[in-house]
């Protein structure tokens, strides 16, 4: 009787807690609980009503959703009556992007712009700088939310508005959007200059979103304007990136800028109008600005110099910037000559490195893409590329980003020409060159190794061995793509050798311990890349790559991490094909070793009703041999010479 009393009071405090779930969602504002579900929670000792106020439903505790709703009549008998724990965490949906956090109902409340139930929380010991998940205070959400009357509350209650999120991120900088706001936590004590971890002060969001207004109250209130992000943006510089031209007016009449950078900001914010809204009579006029303000402040009718000066670049059809209005004019009766232009101001101006000038460089290679201009497309991607390995290496997910859109180009304008000739049309003129091709391949293949060292180095980032992994299937489509695209004896002898030299670098799979031979027998062995929508294109397995890799010295027998050789993959029911297989076997691929799940090839062979191959002629007796000694434990380390003893490991799922 007693267990099923026990049954019966916690059945009751379940159906009671979904009573109470119901009534919170459901009251309207101001409302109270109702009288019967009161009385049936007072029915119960205040430590049986406090374990039914917490507990929690899709990540709330009752408490939490009457302060999200604004229910203070609720939460303050939930907290008198129920002890309901005033700490105790839910999740939160930013309304503005729909990100999820983990925080104390006095947060929810703030950023839900529920006053009253902040006096209430606040009155009861609320914590007025508990902080989320992310490091967030109640009053810096605030901010975020705009909510004037209540950060203001909660600074008369204590809160501290110089305490920043774990990102860096401050009150003032959340409340760039507000004025009052900002002047409000101006005339409290915020730091006007404080910096986020990307090195940006409030200057830096207010101009970046165009608040004209915010940016005069800061700069008024001594604000830097010349304190640089991590990516070496200033005030104007800012203003330049982002097209704020009244900002950018009111930047160059306020503070005095040498004739040099102010030629470079007009030339940078033309570029910006052109690229961003493809505003080419904004961006003329700032060009021609530039122009003058050089031949203005140069010395010996010279114009003032565009520094650094930069070697002119096969990507950019070795162009070089204008420097005269005569140059300008030319321009402008040509689109694509000013949008590379465009991409040359922002290689000097902001420097190769910088997160802009890649964007541009990828989003115009895009355009051109669209536009059916591959090779114009391939050119500037490759910039990237080369640009994105020398900062960042092949181990960071933008450079494998980028490595994978230009593969995938490559690879699906060498299977349209394929299938252009197929049906009896002639090979394209914007097929991929083999020099491209071979250029892409070397540029990640010269740095595989070291960066496979470095992935051995703890601690191990899930992410960069993720990144490894997809420039290893890109080099495998590279390789494709050598095979593909050499056409004459020299390069087709380039293709062997710098295969050669990749397969002695013998790169593996850092999550999965697959070789170069392991992918290349594999359908699933596919690049996906967000600049292409439809679906992965298959060319493995490819008997042409297979046949080179082996011709190079790729190991036919090498194991992965699963234990499994190249011949396992190959005889995978989804990857099956005769010839295939039979190329291994036929280069020495052991039919009868096993994997960590001691599954032989010889098994998955002969069970494959499209299989072809005899394969009793594979079958070696050194092999059954070896595969005896070891099924019957028969003692062989140390009493065989070591090649044999290395053989036999081979037929050894321990080792």
């Amino acid at each position: 009787m007693w267990f099923t009393g026990k049954i019966d009071l916690s059945h009751h405090k379940d159906v009671l807690f979904a009573e109470l779930i119901t009534e919170v969602k459901s009251a309207a504002p101001g409302a109270r609980l109702t009288y019967n579900l009161r009385a049936k929670l007072e029915r119960y000792s205040r430590a049986d009503r406090k374990e039914i106020a917490c507990r929690v439903k899709d990540g709330c505790a009752p408490l939490f959703i009457a302060c999200k709703r604004g229910h203070v009549e609720i939460v303050e008998y939930l907290i008198t009556s129920c002890d309901a724990d005033i700490e105790q965490r839910g999740l939160y949906e930013v309304p503005d992007d729909r990100s999820v956090h983990n925080v104390t109902p006095l947060w929810c409340a703030a950023v839900s712009g529920k006053l009253p139930v902040i006096r209430c929380l606040v009155h009861y010991g609320a914590d007025v700088n508990a902080v989320s998940d992310s490091g967030s205070t109640p009053v810096r959400s605030a901010c975020f939310m705009t909510h004037l009357d209540i950060v203001a509350y909660l600074v008369d209650c204590g809160a501290d508005i110089l305490k920043a999120n774990y990102n860096g991120g401050t009150c003032l900088i959340n409340s760039v959007q507000s004025v009052q706001l900002c002047l409000y936590l101006l005339q409290h004590g915020a730091k006007v200059n404080a910096r986020d971890i990307q090195n940006k002060t409030a200057l830096h969001y207010a101009i970046q979103e165009h608040r004209f207004e915010t940016t005069k109250l800061l700069l008024d209130n001594g604000a830097d304007p010349y304190a640089r992000s991590r990516y070496n943006d200033d005030a104007l510089q800012t203003a330049c990136l982002k097209g704020a031209a009244q900002i950018f007016q009111y930047l160059i009449e306020r503070i005095s800028y040498d004739p040099e950078r102010l030629a470079d900001a007009h030339e940078l914010i033309g570029s910006t109008f052109l690229d961003e809204h493809v505003d080419t009579q904004t961006a003329l006029s700032h060009w021609e600005t530039a122009v003058k303000i050089r031949m203005q402040h140069g010395i010996d009718g010279k114009p003032l110099p565009k520094r650094p000066a930069l070697e002119p670049k096969s990507a950019f059809g070795n162009a070089t910037e204008f420097t005269t209005s005569e140059e300008l004019r030319t321009i402008a009766l040509d689109l694509d000559a000013m949008r590379i232009q465009s991409l040359l101001v922002c290689e000097r101006v902001l420097g190769p490195y910088h997160k802009d000038t890649l964007f541009r460089l990828m989003y115009r290679g895009a355009a051109y893409a669209d536009d059916l201009r591959y090779q114009k497309c391939i050119d500037l991607w490759r910039r990237a590329l080369e640009i994105r390995v020398e900062k960042d290496s092949i181990l960071y997910s933008d450079t494998c980003f980028t490595a994978q859109a230009l593969v995938r180009l490559f690879v699906d304008l060498n299977l349209k020409s394929l299938d252009i000739m197929m049906n009896g049309g002639i090979r394209a003129d914007e097929d991929p060159k083999f020099e491209d091709v071979h250029a892409t391949f070397n540029l990640l293949a010269n740095k595989i190794s070291y960066c496979r060292q470095l992935l051995d180095i703890r601690p191990v980032y899930k992410r960069q061995q993720e990144s490894f992994d997809r420039i290893l299937k890109c080099l495998t489509h590279l390789i494709y793509l050598l095979v593909e695209t050499a056409k004459t004896g020299e390069q087709k002898e380039t293709v062997r050798e710098s295969v050669r030299a990749l397969v002695r670098a013998n790169p593996h799979s850092a999550c999965t311990g697959d070789t170069l031979l392991h992918l290349c027998v594999s359908r699933l062995n596919t690049i996906k890349s967000s600049y292409f929508t439809d679906d992965n294109q298959l060319i493995f397995p490819s008997m042409p790559v297979i046949e080179l890799l082996l011709e190079c010295g790729a190991p036919v027998n090498a194991r992965n991490e699963s234990k499994s050789t190249p011949l396992h993959v190959a005889a995978n029911p989804y990857n099956f094909y005769s010839p295939l297989v039979k190329l291994l076997l036929e280069h020495g691929a052991h039919l009868d070793q096993p994997n960590r799940a001691r599954d032989c090839p010889y098994l998955l062979i002969a069970g494959n009703p499209m299989n072809t191959i005899c394969l009793i002629s594979y079958s070696s007796l050194k092999c059954l041999a070896a595969t005896a000694v070891v099924q019957y434990h028969i003692p062989y380390h140390g009493q065989i010479p070591a090649t044999l003893e290395t053989f036999v490991n081979f037929h050894d799922a321990s080792h």
